[in-house]
This record gives C-alpha cells, structure tokens and sequence, in this order.
C-alpha cells in the first residue's frame, strides 16, 4: 500500500520518470542549493533521496534570487541511453515580470555528474522535455503575460498565457521551427506545469491550473497532433480537491503520468496538509502519487473513481513500507554534510561553511543577516512532521551584539523564528529570541525574549525547540547542568508556512529547522556545532 504523502515536507511539482524497474522523482527546490530533488525507489512506496544534480556555479547561482524563485518545476526524463533534466532558474517574483530561464541537463547516470547547462528560452517557466517515438524532440513551457495585475501574491489567470510547444535539436541544441501555443487551459485559469505523453495514437497533455492554493488542479487534454487542437477530458481535471474542503490532500495538483513495467497507470501530485483552524500548510506542498485506470473511452481516471485525491493507494504487489525512525541523530563526521541538509542561493558553501577547519563540527561562518538574498549562513532540513523537535550544541563566542548563531525555524526573511546565542551590553553572553511573524514586505523582527537571558560566558549552548502543530516553544541549557530552560512564550509555528504572512500564492516552499550563523560587523565570526537531532513527536 502507497501511504501519501509519499515525499513529505517541501517536495512541490512532482516529475516522474521510469527506467526499467527503477522510478526517479525530481521536485522543486526554489532558492535552497544545490538544485533539484531526485528520489528513487523500486516498489512506488519507499523512496530514497539519491541525487541534487545543480550543485556548481556554471550549473546555477541563485545569489541575489528573491524568497520563493530559483528553481521551479524541473521536469525528468530518460531518452538516447541518457537522463534528462529541465528546469527553471526564476530571478524575480513580484510585480509583473518573472524572468525566467530555462535550461536543460543530461547525465548518463542519476548519480554521476551532470552536464553544464544549455540554455532554451525564458518565455515562461514550468519547462518539460518530450521525446516523441520518432526521435524528434518537444519543449513546452507555459508563457508568463507581463501586460496584466499579475503580482506575485495575486495571480490573474491572463498572466498565464497558454503552453507553448517548439521543437528542440539535440544536434543544434536549440530550439526550431515555429513556436505554437497549443492549449489556453480550462476556464478554471493559471494553466502551468504542462507535461506530454503519447499512448495508442493519441497524444496527452496534463498541466497545473488554479493556482498552487485550494483551487489547484491536474487538468488533461488530448489530441491526434502534438500541436493541436486539444480536446479536455470528460471530467476536464484529472486530480482536485478543490471542491472538497474536508478530503486530507489538499491543494492537489501539478504532476505527471507514468506507467509500471507491467503497464500499471500513476500519476503523482503535489499536495498539502493544512492544520486547523487556520488551514495553513506547516509542511509546504508535499508530492504524492495516485492510482490510475485508462478506460474505454481512452481517457485516464483515478481508480477511486473520483478526481479527489487518496492517502492510502494500491501499490505495486508485495511493497511493504519501511519503518522509517522517530529519531534521526547527525553527526558531523567524515567531512561530508548529511544528504537530508541544504543551504540557501549560493554555490559558493565554503564561504559560508566548512567541515574540515574542525574535523566532527559543522562550522558555520557568519556572514550576512539572517533572510539575506546573497550569503547568509543557514544550513537546515526538511520539516517532515506536523509535530517535532529540534536539538542542536554550539560552541560560540560573540564580543559584539552584531554577532549571532543559533537554532531556527525558517520559511524565508518574512517567516522565521530564531533562538539565539549573542553578546548584550549588560547581559553579556546571553540567549534570545528573534522572529519575523509574516510581516511583508518591511521583514521587521519582533523579540519575544526581550534582551534575553544570561548565560556563562564560556562553555558550549544546547538549543531545541518543540513544534507541536501550531504552538512553538524554544528550549536551552548551558551543557552538563541536566536541566532544559524554556525561554520565550509559545510562538506561532504556523506562521512558517505557505499561507503565513503574505498568504496563499505568496510564497512557495516550505519550513525547514537548521543552524545559522550572522556576523554584521563582517568580521566572519565562527560558530560550530557539534550534532544535531531531530525527532518526531
């Protein structure tokens, strides 16, 4: 049995690929580096991080990206004996432009390196690359209207201006021929995210509509000609939950079809799980995967019989679900920091990190202000849990106010909550709280703990704090003294979410907790930290 989500946590605008036996999934990244999410798995129900292929500068460099742009909707695929991979790197969000480029990548392998990019076009993003069975070769992509109110936190449906279809040479690598838009969407608007595939003669487009909130959906059409015209599907969206207030995956849309090796019919889709009473999504847009059934009418339907999406799904026969641990301990030994962390923008990590000046420690190296758009010291992972703690030690020695590391929860500069260690004028060595409550655009920051409170000036900080669904509370103590402090009042954890803040469309990731670091005397000061622990509640 599939359980969805089956890539809980940020892991938005599923594409899947199938190779043999082996399924690839590659998901969104946005601003956190190195780009792009690729899991594995053999049996649709156990999936396994194995590769972020942009990982260098000639790949991608994020520095200067607004929250929420970067990397969106890469898009996998298997052809010539090698992998393919398509993505947008999206260097503006608000007001009416985008700016979006788009690329592609190959490899012979998921795991081996991946080739320098070739760049396409930046008409608009959500980018996919089909391989049709004579070997010509199709790129869609949705085209962005800048002559419309679209902002970033309001979408109208004119912004999102058809899918454009050219036809791309492997040869030339480049784009040729006439540049056709083959489908306007549904009148339910904002079609993106398109994917092709061809089954017994008909060619089959599935797009993402209604924008990535409550109204989400997949959308599919069908034609006898790749470009056109398109006729919709009987129930004209494949996969919502849009009229479905009370269904457990909302906000469902936005995936791609894919068949088994014994013809079995799926299709993934991202999702999430919003918790009352606010109906805010602590865990982002989540990926998962439904059962499909071709009927006689040559149309796919789910198997339920419904568009709504199911948490529990027939998988492959004899997958059994592995017990994943309550309690994940990282260490920071052999010089190699853990699969589940990433950081923010830059492809320069040594700047702002290292572990090998202190071999065992994460060492952080404090640059700029925590939300920085350029280089700021933030290495996190994954909320995966509605519920959880966070615990980490830090050996840190501030002499400045202007000096600060710690312990966060962290969306982007507008939703964040931080317990800190830094240097007070009459506190001296001191713990706090720093937190942006949603406030866009200023990001002004609040200060729950006030000054804070004084610890020893030597010796090394334990941190944690406590999610439980909505509430947040942070934890400290001096180690060795056996006794955890609660510091601050109760926090909205809920804030750090799609809908926080700015609200639905206004931003598009997700909560990570982690460990950073800020210098904005632009000293450099370090702080290292010797593990980290995260455990479901």
């Amino acid at each position: 049995m599939i359980r969805n989500p089956i890539l809980p946590g940020f892991n938005p605008d599923p594409s899947i690929c199938r190779v043999g036996d082996d399924f690839y999934i590659a998901t969104s990244t946005f601003e956190w580096y190195p780009g792009v999410q690729i899991h594995h798995s053999r049996d649709l129900v156990n999936w396994t991080l194995v590769r972020r292929p942009l990982e260098r500068a000639s790949q991608l460099d994020m520095r200067g990206n607004p929250d929420s742009c970067g990397i969106w909707a890469p898009c996998l695929s298997y052809a010539d004996g090698q992998f393919w991979l398509v993505y947008t790197d999206v260097k503006r969000f608000d007001g009416n432009f985008k700016d979006a480029h788009n690329y592609i990548v190959t490899s012979p392998s998921i795991e081996a390196e991946w080739s320098d990019p070739v760049y396409v076009n930046s008409s608009g993003f959500d980018p996919s690359l089909f391989h049709d069975d004579d070997g010509r070769k199709w790129f869609v992509n949705m085209q962005w209207n800048h002559r419309t109110e679209s902002f970033g936190g309001s979408p109208k449906s004119p912004a999102f201006d058809g899918i454009l279809l050219q036809e791309w040479d492997p040869v030339t690598k480049a784009l040729k021929g006439p540049i056709r838009n083959i489908f306007a969407g549904s009148p339910l608007g904002l079609v993106e995210g398109p994917h092709l595939f061809k089954k017994n003669g008909w060619y089959y487009l599935t797009t993402a509509e209604g924008g990535t909130g409550y109204d989400h959906a997949v959308t599919m059409a069908r034609s006898r000609r790749i470009d056109g015209a398109y006729e919709m599907h009987p129930n004209m969206h494949l996969i919502t939950s849009k009229d479905h207030p009370g269904a457990v995956l909302q906000r469902a849309g936005h995936g791609q079809y894919v068949e088994t090796p014994d013809g079995e019919a799926y299709h993934t889709h991202l999702c999430g799980r919003p918790l009352p009473p606010k109906r805010r999504c602590t865990l982002g847009r989540e990926t998962s995967l439904q059962k499909c059934v071709w009927r006689d009418d040559d149309w796919l339907y789910l198997e339920n019989g419904t568009t709504v999406p199911d948490v529990d799904v027939p998988g492959l026969f004899g997958a059994v679900p592995v017990e994943m641990p309550m309690r994940t301990e990282y260490s920071f030994d052999g010089g190699k920091l853990p699969a589940d962390f990433q950081w923010l923008r830059t492809p320069e990590p040594t700047r702002i990190f290292n572990l090998t000046d202190r071999p065992g420690h994460l060492r952080l190296i404090g640059r700029e202000s925590i939300g920085s758009w350029f280089e700021q010291s933030l290495v996190a992972r994954r909320q995966e849990h509605h519920s959880f703690r966070a615990e980490t030690v830090l050996e840190f020695s501030p002499d400045t106010y202007q000096q600060v590391a710690g312990l966060t929860h962290y969306y982007n500069r507008h939703k964040f909550h931080a317990l800190a260690v830094t240097l007070h004028e009459t506190l001296g060595r001191c713990v706090t709280i720093l937190s942006c409550n949603g406030d866009y655009p200023n990001g002004r920051l609040s200060f729950p703990a006030e000054s804070g409170v004084a610890i020893p000036s030597e010796g090394r900080v334990q941190l944690a704090m406590e999610i439980r669904e909505n509430d947040l509370q942070f934890f400290w103590q001096t180690e060795g003294n056996g006794a955890w402090q609660p510091i601050g009042p109760v926090l909205d954890a809920g804030v750090i979410s799609d809908e926080g803040g700015r609200g639905e469309h206004g931003s598009f990731t997700g909560a990570f907790t982690g460990v950073f670091a800020f210098d904005t005397s632009g000293r450099g000061k370090i702080a290292d930290f010797d593990w980290f622990n995260y455990d479901e509640l």
